[in-house]
């Protein structure tokens, strides 16, 4: 997106349907990469060509790139420029459904920090340079020039959507978009919650009866969470099914008395990533784990 990127939205106002298709264009023109979304801000399902990842989108496999599928069914690598595949026929019916256009930042060479709530808002006005400003429904986006690796919850109600991400398309905002500056960037380079999410921390009752955990040798924690890294990091295929069962074995074993601590569930975390797995996708699978097992 250019600074004076100004996409006119309908041309239509009697269609809604052609008023998205035409602000694609426009973004598209302008070097935007853009998409449709379903109800709910959510991308297309998966076509049946490209089920299980088979064109090759997922992030930890940079070599084969973004899908080259005709229809819209990976979000951000789904994003195009291309009028011709916006217009195409594969298309038309995410066209007829869709309730709203995003757009893939990091395509554009952009950065959005997503602000969810007044109080993250005000904390963007004290900590980060001005810069473009769009209206969200609770809150705003910052959008700078450059990208970055993207993140969630960075802190509290702010999320980074830059690289392998997508946001929403409100309106070409106010303001002067200015660069990317290093304390957007620390904030994903610094904060935990890059890579260990606040929410991931495990709290759990004490031991009925006062009982010593007999999980406190450093030994024995060390050499399961060891095993468990080793299990992310051996697998050949079917990473997410791994790391969600390893979590589940970690939180069966040390789930409940208390003895994980950040630090074991970052490096568990770590391994995970390093296999390609993204900060939100980890998340994920640490809550589910936790949810069967009532924790």
């Amino acid at each position: 997106m250019t600074s004076d990127c100004k996409a006119r939205g309908p041309r239509t106002g009697d269609h809604p349907v052609e008023g998205h298709l035409w602000t694609a264009l426009d973004l598209a023109a302008a070097g935007v990469p853009a998409l449709p979304l379903r109800e709910g801000k959510l991308p297309f399902g998966n076509c049946r060509a490209c089920t299980k990842s088979a064109c090759g989108d997922r992030p930890h496999m940079k070599a084969a790139g973004p899908c080259q599928c005709p229809r819209p069914c990976h979000a951000w690598a789904a994003a195009t420029t291309d009028p011709r595949v916006l217009t195409s026929p594969a298309w038309a019916s995410a066209w007829r459904e869709a309730a709203a256009v995003a757009y893939h930042p990091g395509g554009a060479g952009l950065t959005v920090v997503d602000l969810d709530d007044a109080a993250a808002v005000a904390w963007a006005r004290e900590a980060l340079p001005a810069t473009r400003t769009v209206q969200t429904t609770r809150g705003e986006h910052w959008i700078y020039r450059g990208a970055m690796q993207s993140a969630n919850a960075v802190r509290p109600d702010v999320d980074i959507k830059s690289l392998m991400s997508y946001a929403r398309w409100l309106g070409p905002g106010t303001g002067t978009m200015t660069d990317l500056p290093g304390a957007v960037r620390a904030l994903v380079m610094k904060k935990p919650s890059a890579v260990l999410p606040a929410q991931s921390v495990v709290t759990v009752p004490a031991l009925a009866g006062g009982g010593e955990c007999r999980h406190r040798s450093p030994a024995y924690l060390d050499r399961g969470i060891a095993m468990a890294e080793q299990r992310i990091t051996d697998a050949p295929s079917a990473v997410h099914t791994t790391v969600y069962r390893t979590f589940l074995a970690v939180l069966s074993a040390h789930g409940r008395c208390g003895c994980l601590t950040d630090a074991h569930i970052a490096r568990l975390f770590a391994a995970a990533h390093a296999k390609g797995e993204s900060p939100r996708h980890c998340t994920d699978a640490w809550t589910n784990a936790r949810a069967a097992l009532g924790l």
